[in-house]
């Protein structure tokens, strides 16, 4: 059912973390792939690892700057057409954490979160409503339903739920499925987990003694079988959700 062969996925943030993880298993379950972030060598490494390496291109481009995401798109659309499946990776906190984070701050945190799918999404929808057909997937975080992480994160998931849950609601009707994850803490290449394990080993035993029922940190790969649902066309009942996945973490209720 959860088929991928010859699905064309673009995937924002694509050179690191969860975004390369999911690439090297899209391309492997047949996936054609466009992959955005903004270091052009990491993203041909990824590339590189991926199979049938010529199928798939990269796009280099700043997301944190707006300007450049329209030239982007538009470089997808012209040398690849408009994708079946875009998975938006790119997000975080960007170390802001401060409580009283100045307004520059949060709207950087809500640029990268929320505006800049936003923007992506807007600028494929037309050609996707068109065909009648398309998965805009997103990557949130438990810290969208429950105040476990910094003021500004939380604040920026939580508005990414909410722009999930009202777009699904109002592309149902075009074929447009619109959905999305909350995970809770993974280990990913070089992700802010796995550099946090590297650089603070006491804070991430102390978070997963009193957070993690498992008593261990998720790896990326355990979140790929359902973005990969979500990617295909399995999912046509999941407009508007966005989707749990933290092994018992969460102590939220999802209403």
């Amino acid at each position: 059912m959860f088929l991928l062969t010859g699905k064309h996925i673009l995937i924002t943030g694509a050179s690191r973390g969860l975004g390369a993880v999911c690439a090297k298993a899209f391309a492997a379950q047949g996936a054609r792939l466009t992959l955005m972030a903004r270091t052009t060598e990491a993203l041909e490494t990824v590339v590189a690892s991926c199979p049938a390496p010529a199928l798939h291109q990269t796009i280099p481009v700043d997301l944190l700057e707006m300007g450049q995401i329209a030239t982007a798109v538009d470089q997808l659309l012209q040398s690849g057409g408009c994708p079946d499946t875009v998975l938006h990776c790119a997000g975080g906190g960007l170390g802001l954490r401060e409580p009283l984070l100045p307004a520059e701050g949060l709207l950087r945190l809500f640029s990268l979160n929320v505006a800049v799918p936003a923007e992506i999404n807007r600028l494929l929808l037309p050609a996707m409503q068109g065909r009648g057909k398309g998965n805009l997937v997103h990557v949130g975080s438990i810290a969208g339903s429950e105040a476990v992480a910094s003021v500004g994160y939380n604040t920026a998931k939580a508005a990414l739920a909410a722009y999930v849950r009202s777009l699904g609601n109002l592309m149902a009707a075009s074929g447009i499925v619109v959905t999305g994850i909350l995970p809770g803490g993974f280990k990913a290449p070089n992700n802010s987990w796995e550099r946090l394990a590297a650089d603070k080993p006491d804070v991430v035993d102390q978070f997963i003694q009193q957070r993690l029922p498992r008593g261990f940190l998720a790896q990326a790969e355990e979140l790929v079988p359902l973005l990969a649902f979500l990617c295909c066309d399995a999912a046509s009942m999941m407009g508007g959700c966005m989707v749990p996945i933290d092994a018992g973490e969460g102590k939220a209720y999802v209403i």
